[in-house]
């Protein structure tokens, strides 16, 4: 409950009474919390763990690529909540030519298709500047999806300038660390991202977001959407390994518990 004081006046008198405010005056935050997920499982287990939307890719080795057909069609077909399939065609930087860049119109297409909320995309070019021209023709292919432009922000030159040039492709949010290796060393450039973004595009921090710092990562930053892969490795349930092929068989899976408490880190502080 949020309590004002008001002055109130009284033959020239002032005084001061304390009034409870109604519930129109009661404000609650409302946090989103995004999870990558890399494998058919993952994406399940997310949705039922309380995510609010998926960010799906394959290949977590390298940074996220597009998920196959099978994969996407499953996906729509299992989980109910927002999905932004990742359109990168490879691992490596976001320098694309142009049979790359075709075949990231070619998947908007199929995405678009199949039904999806949105797509993560992320495009540069040589001299670390956003690809104002491409971004644009793929965010209007795109429509009516939303898009999310992804870490490749955190490669950019000048990240000032990059966040209006991405505001001006119509890109509705951006995947952001503050071009640093993890969120909580760039929470500085975040949160100066927040203040100039004004509302004109969500800036979404991710990179080793986790139960433990998300809470602080909101205070600090003033950030409403949080994204995190919330994953762990589990042993391959293979019963013969071919020991001469000298490798550890493992898998990469969200994890659930990780999930749950993120999630009720943020509900705590929408109070």
């Amino acid at each position: 409950m949020i309590h004002r004081r008001v002055a109130l006046f009284n033959a020239g008198n002032s005084y001061e009474q304390e009034i409870i405010s109604s519930k129109i005056l009661q404000t609650q935050m409302s946090f989103t919390l995004e999870i990558a997920v890399f494998n058919i499982q993952s994406a399940i287990m997310a949705a039922e763990a309380g995510a609010d939307r998926i960010e799906l890719c394959e290949n977590p080795t390298d940074g996220g690529t597009t998920s196959s057909f099978g994969t996407l069609k499953m996906v729509r077909e299992k989980v109910n909540i927002p999905v932004f399939p990742i359109i990168r065609p490879r691992g490596g930087d976001f320098l694309y030519n142009d049979e790359e860049f075709e075949v990231m119109n070619k998947d908007i297409l199929l995405i678009r298709q199949l039904g999806f909320e949105g797509i993560v995309i992320g495009l540069l070019k040589k001299d670390g500047t956003v690809d104002i021209k491409r971004t644009t023709k793929l965010v209007e292919l795109a429509y009516p999806m939303e898009v999310t432009f992804h870490r490749a922000f955190d490669r950019a030159a000048e990240p000032l300038q990059a966040l209006e040039d991405i505001i001006r492709c119509g890109c509705q949010r951006i995947l952001t660390s503050g071009q640093m290796p993890n969120a909580t060393d760039g929470k500085e450039v975040i949160k100066q991202l927040i203040q100039q973004a004004d509302e004109r595009i969500i800036i979404m921090p991710g990179s080793g977001v986790r139960s433990n710092n998300i809470s602080e990562l909101v205070t600090y930053t003033g950030a409403e959407e949080l994204h995190s892969s919330a994953r762990k490795i589990a042993a391959s349930e293979m019963q013969f390994i071919q020991n001469n092929m000298q490798e550890k068989p493992e898998n990469i899976f969200a994890d659930i518990k990780e999930i749950k408490m993120m999630k009720e880190a943020l509900i705590k502080l929408s109070y």
